[in-house]
């Protein structure tokens, strides 16, 4: 049967006004004929300036769903994009409900039937699982997508309680994204005052999360995790597991009450059908699968999906710029799932499923974290994914089994219980969790950090006592993994994990003298147990590059100082749908001296520019963080020209305690 497709209209400046009087900038696609024969709507809901930062991948898929019969918006959020007001901070108060306003204001419109979708990966997939829990009545169902549940715990800022480094790149990130221009094609001539407005008011954010080293309320704030019954609408969680945030799926199928589904894939931090890591599926068609069901109430059976699907990945050779996974789809019907038996492994001395008595050491090893890959894969950076871990292992204390007599499905997240003792009073500890290969090669399959002054609680830290042994569980991060038989477990404990996460200010020797390693494991499919349709991308926008990309990552160590750098440059680009044509480059230095944890410092510099008609725009941010033992230092340099003329000069500084 041939699809019967909608005509659409398409407006590129939708005004919504929120109740305090401020504007937000939507782009809208609507099917003709909606204002006499109303329909649901889906939102996405964003500061990434719809005008150029998502044009592209907004094009290719909010037109799916409105020739589908949906209105869909792609609203810029508040002082971001070609929207009024000023922007605060991510997940702020003001945003939260100013998604409730839209969502109210949407479902009052006479083209809508009083329904409404949200949807969004990373920024969007937060916001939307944080409207749905203040429970708007328009808002019927949720997809989020690389996601998290706590903003603490397992987010971009702090994992485990330790300091990710991603903080401070993210903060670079982010003051340079929000620095360019509203679009004069949009805003009109009052573009340039908007712009030095929003540059006068810029948040100095990382200052503000470094402030914020426990789980305290500005992390609870915005954390679902708080009270999930909240949430009533429908919730799809998809991620992948190769993102940061690959816990959050199995986090919601355990723990709402509202339906909800969870896939999670091999992907990159990518929606479904665009993931630089294969197979990609079709999440264009599974979403209005969804839509369907929860908007327009339609027979797709969505209610009967399994609670979880997941790729179980197979053992390849290790590679930093993996292009596809092999490996088999797999489905629990329930999460936890009945099916799932847990296999405890005892340590020895060396040695992994025989339990001894056993005394051993972790020293200083700050080379441990070059393997690492990168926090985010994006599909546009050199070298993003884990890489080979036998050089890692080789500065770590490792546990390891013996061959696998026959193959092993690991589904779920492996947790660790160790009895060890500490000479300084604050330290790190970094499990990791690989499958050694019959070549020696080791492919890193689960993660886990812990600062262990939050060994009890996230929210109240309490130091270590030097020598006295503590107890610790640790729980790792969510994967799915194939480990063939022949092939070993290995289990690489470190105290530190450079430069993946920020060093303690001291060296903290750690003395383990007892754990056990449980994993979650059932039984490995001879074939795919559920299918998707595969990937549809309709035609996207025609762009000409006028200047390459060019990627690059090198790391040097000359008299124990290790620095890595990182170059991206993405290029200058014309979009020849709007006529816009932007640029970005960033660089980074992450510096070390490997003699001394306090020495960690990281330089960041970001290039940008924008221009449309006679408008020429650009910025830079130079970002600098530093450390000793008992503070960080950070300062941030924010520089705006128009033309040749600089317009606008800030400097950020700070200086915040390690320890509360």
């Amino acid at each position: 049967m041939t699809e019967q497709l909608h005509a659409l209209e398409e407006n590129l400046d939708l005004g919504i006004v929120l109740p305090d009087g401020t504007r937000l900038s939507a782009r809208f696609w609507l099917p003709q004929g909606s204002e006499n024969s109303p329909v649901p709507a889906i939102l996405e809901y964003l500061p990434y300036r719809k005008s150029d930062g998502t044009a592209a991948r907004d094009d290719i898929m909010h037109p799916y769903f409105a020739e589908r019969g949906y209105a869909c918006l792609r609203v810029d959020a508040r002082g971001c994009g070609d929207s009024e007001g000023l922007f605060e901070d991510e997940y702020s108060e003001q945003e939260l409900q100013d998604g409730v306003d839209i969502i109210h204001w949407i479902a009052a419109q006479p083209w809508c039937t009083g329904k409404v979708g949200m949807q969004g990966i990373s920024w969007g997939g937060f916001n939307s699982l944080q409207i749905a829990a203040r429970n708007p009545s328009a808002l019927k169902a949720v997809i989020t997508i690389g996601s998290t549940v706590d903003r603490f715990a397992d987010d971009i800022h702090y994992k485990g309680g330790v300091q990710l480094s991603e903080n401070i790149g993210w903060a670079a990130t982010a003051m340079s994204w929000f620095s360019m221009p509203p679009d004069p094609a949009i805003v009109g001539d009052r573009w340039r005052d908007m712009w030095l407005h929003r540059l006068e008011n810029t948040p100095f954010l990382i200052s503000r999360w470094l402030k914020h080293q426990n789980r305290d309320d500005y992390w609870k704030h915005g954390s679902v995790c708080e009270n999930f019954s909240s949430i009533t609408a429908a919730v799809l969680a998809m991620g992948g597991l190769h993102d940061g945030y690959r816990n959050t799926m199995t986090h919601l199928a355990e723990n709402i009450t509202a339906p909800v589904k969870a896939i999670a894939g091999p992907w990159s931090h990518k929606y479904p059908h665009i993931s630089t890591i294969e197979p990609s599926i079709g999440y264009l068609q599974e979403a209005l699968r969804w839509w369907d069901h929860w908007l327009k109430e339609e027979n797709t059976t969505v209610e009967n999906d399994p609670a979880y699907r997941a790729y179980m990945m197979h053992s390849i050779k290790p590679s930093a710029s993996i292009k596809a996974r092999p490996g088999h789809w797999v489905k629990e019907q329930l999460w936890p799932s009945p099916s799932i038996r847990q296999t405890s492994y005892g340590l020895g001395p060396n040695t992994l499923g025989k339990s001894a008595n056993f005394s051993a050491t972790i020293g200083r090893a700050l080379e441990v974290g070059n393997k690492c890959g990168e926090y985010f894969p994006f599909g546009f950076g050199p070298g993003e994914l884990p890489e080979d871990q036998t050089q890692d292992d080789q500065h770590s204390l490792c546990f390891e089994t013996e061959a696998q007599c026959s193959d092993l499905g690991i589904l779920g997240a492996p947790s660790l219980k160790l009895t060890l003792s500490s000479d300084q009073k604050a330290a790190q500890l970094v499990a990791r969790l690989s499958d050694v290969r019959p070549d020696g090669s080791a492919m890193l399959i689960s993660l886990g950090l812990l600062n262990l002054r939050h060994r009890n609680s996230f929210e109240h830290p309490e130091n270590l006592s030097p020598g006295e042994p503590v107890e610790i569980d640790l729980k790792l991060d969510q994967c799915a993994y194939h480990l063939p038989a022949g092939h070993r477990l290995r289990l690489a404990l470190s105290n530190s994990y450079w430069p993946y996460a920020w060093p303690e200010g001291k060296n903290a020797n750690l003395t383990i003298t007892a754990g056990e390693l449980t994993i979650p494991t059932r039984s490995v499919p001879d074939s795919d147990e559920w299918e998707f349709e595969p990937p549809y991308s309709p035609a996207g926008r025609k762009c000409h590059a006028l200047e390459p990309a060019l990627e690059s990552k090198q790391r040097l160590t000359e008299n124990n100082i290790s620095t890595l750098t990182i170059i991206g440059d993405h290029g200058k680009t014309e979009d020849l749908h709007s006529g816009i044509i932007t640029s970005s480059k960033t660089k980074e230095c992450w510096t070390i001296d490997l003699r001394d944890p306090a020495s960690a410092s990281a330089l960041l510099t970001w290039d940008r520019s924008f221009e449309r008609d006679s408008v020429q725009v650009s910025t830079k941010l130079s970002t600098d963080m530093w450390a000793d033992e008992t503070h960080f230092y950070v300062s941030q340099i924010l520089q705006a020209w128009q033309n040749t003329e600089c317009v606008f000069e800030k400097k950020f500084e700070d200086k915040v305690p390690r320890y509360d």
